[in-house]
């Protein structure tokens, strides 16, 4: 299991046996080793792990215009807690935070 962060250092998601889950625990996306990249539950490109444990959305990632199907819904892996803030680590060139209600959160 890996936490990861937005850029701000904020919780926003857990990566789990090669599925992304929400801080709450619901299966949100699916990671696609092979591209190294996330996908969300309709098979669109979703973002990727930058410096190790920030998971970010690529503005000029070739995935996105792809779509990759639904890998179906794996459940809910429970809370894992909140293991508090990562640290910032300011604006990375050419990608974003990736908005809350893609990650199942509230804005």
């Amino acid at each position: 299991m890996q936490f990861l962060f937005n850029s701000r250092g904020n919780h926003i998601a857990n990566f789990v046996n090669g599925q992304l889950h929400s801080t709450r625990g619901s299966n949100i996306g699916h990671y696609l080793e092979q591209h190294g990249i996330f996908i969300d539950m309709h098979g669109r490109y979703l973002g990727e792990i930058v410096h190790e444990n920030r998971l970010m959305y690529n503005r000029s990632s070739g995935h996105r215009s792809v779509n990759y199907g639904s890998y179906g819904n794996y459940g809910n892996v429970g809370n894992f807690g909140n293991p508090g803030n990562a640290g910032s680590i300011g604006s990375i060139g050419g990608y974003e935070d990736i908005p809350l209600d893609r990650l199942g959160q509230d804005a």
